[in-house]
């Protein structure tokens, strides 16, 4: 009989994460038979179906759900195992898979990388953006080591520590520059801007301009800060962006940037990793550094 491997249990992993063989196969970088293959050989080793094959979609048996949880934490142990391993080593060094959300990653991550690469030559980073309620859960699940976004997470397994503040910032377009910024209370009146649902930047401008979670109003979305300040240069409505991304938004459309009145919103930036996880002091150390850097 085949013996179980790691790479069974890999491949099964990103097939019951992605319910896709192909895009399973994708996330795995090997070709989709491959990875068919490799769960064939589980289902083989194991006596029992694990997946139910439909004609675009696949879910999973009861069986199936049952050895995906066992084996998320399998792979979880063994990369901490490994991370056991660097932490005895030395200074920071081998593979570090980083989630940043996308209202940070185009702004800041170019600066993150350039100092991990000068404080830690051996350190082989592995961004990864997404959404906050995906990086939480695949910190969780230990497909990532470090997450960097909007604190707090508040989930108890996951330590967080902040590394700055930054304020938000109203966009307007340009025509608009000599009006006076209208108080906090009055933006809920603007045709306002927002990010789809899933981004946490979207649920903090709820919560500044004081909207319901699901407003009923003239609220238009978009994916993306940059598509948010590309319609509000063509004069379709207000939004809000972080400090960070004012730079580059500003020289992408006609628009104007205030100051919010005080009280001034801010959000908090900062990482988060697992308690659990053997190199949780040496990212303590990390993140000091990166907080001098962004001082």
């Amino acid at each position: 009989m085949t013996p179980l491997t790691m790479k069974h249990l890999r491949y099964f992993d990103a097939l019951a994460r992605h319910r896709h063989f192909g895009r399973a196969a994708e996330a795995s970088s090997i070709s989709q038979p491959a990875l068919s293959l490799q769960v064939k050989e589980l289902e083989e080793i194991l006596g029992a179906p694990l997946v139910e094959r439909g004609a675009r979609q696949i879910s999973l048996t009861v069986l199936g759900e049952e050895v995906a949880a066992r084996a998320r934490d399998v792979l979880r142990a063994v990369d901490e195992l490994g991370a056991l391993a660097r932490a005895a080593a030395g200074p920071l060094s081998g593979r570090l898979r980083l989630g940043v959300i996308p209202t940070v990653a185009p702004y800041l991550l170019p600066r993150v990388m350039r100092h991990l690469a000068a404080a830690y030559p051996e350190l082989d980073l592995r961004p990864r953006e997404a959404v906050t309620p995906k990086l939480v859960r695949d910190l969780g699940e230990g497909r990532l080591d470090l997450a960097l976004l909007a604190l707090p997470v508040s989930e108890p397994s996951l330590a967080e520590t902040p590394l700055f503040d930054e304020e938000f910032l109203l966009v307007r377009n340009l025509d608009a520059a000599h009006l006076p910024v209208p108080p906090l209370a009055e933006l809920p009146a603007e045709p306002l801007l927002l990010l789809e649902e899933g981004h946490c930047f979207r649920d903090q401008a709820i919560a500044v301009c004081k909207l319901p979670q699901r407003p009923t109003g003239e609220i238009m979305e978009g994916s993306s800060l940059s598509t948010l300040v590309q319609m509000v240069g063509a004069g379709i409505g207000v939004t809000l962006i972080p400090e960070m991304a004012a730079e580059v938004e500003l020289r992408s459309a006609p628009v104007v940037l205030h100051q919010l009145p005080e009280p001034r919103p801010k959000r908090t930036i900062g990482l988060v990793w697992r308690r659990s996880n053997p190199l949780a002091d040496r990212y303590v150390g990390l993140a000091e550094g990166l907080r001098v850097a962004f001082a």
